[in-house]
């Protein structure tokens, strides 16, 4: 009887488990880099040239958080405005979890911005940037690190500032949004 009991709580743990049909944002973008209607980038920190010699130490910590930047793009089309509207919905319910802590939104020349993070407050594993402009389409920027501080970002920002980046990468994505 025991044993009966013990597999029918499984069961149920597992239909349970199941029902939730949102996926992680780690799922969504793997689900979606083969999509036709996305451009999916993968850009580690060392492609912004930063020359760690000009750096305070600070800074130096700040960019030692960072690993990885992955940004995906769904450029919105008169043939694909459904896809838009699903796609969008999906994004925004995902990132509507009790996972992410929002840290700020603002309005930016494409549009609608918001900016999450999941992790403690003083150790923030991922930043989540997400725009939408209902005629262009939307964009997600993961920012990948480990133990990131939002104090610290600033140092990060003013490191950026003396690096040598071009944002050769960053502009195809805003190339395909156009």
């Amino acid at each position: 009887m025991k044993r009966i009991t013990m597999v029918i709580a499984i069961l149920l743990l597992c239909i349970v488990s199941a029902c939730n049909s949102t996926p992680s944002l780690q799922q969504y973008y793997v689900t979606n880099s083969e999509n036709p209607n996305f451009l999916t980038l993968d850009l580690p920190v060392g492609l912004l040239n930063i020359r760690e010699a000009q750096l305070s130490s600070e800074q130096k910590e700040s960019l030692g958080s960072l690993k990885k930047l992955n940004v995906l793009a769904f450029k919105k089309t008169e043939a694909n405005q459904a896809d838009f509207l699903k796609e969008q919905t999906i994004i925004k319910s995902i990132l509507k979890s009790e996972d992410f802590t929002e840290l700020m939104k603002m309005n930016t020349d494409f549009g609608r911005a918001t900016i999450k993070y999941l992790g403690d407050e003083d150790a923030i594993d991922e930043v989540v940037i997400y725009g939408d402009n209902e005629d262009k389409g939307f964009l997600v920027v993961r920012v990948l690190g480990k133990n990131m501080n939002p104090a610290k970002m600033i140092q990060f920002v003013q490191a950026l500032e003396k690096s040598e980046f071009k944002g050769d990468e960053l502009s195809k994505v805003m190339d395909y949004m156009k």
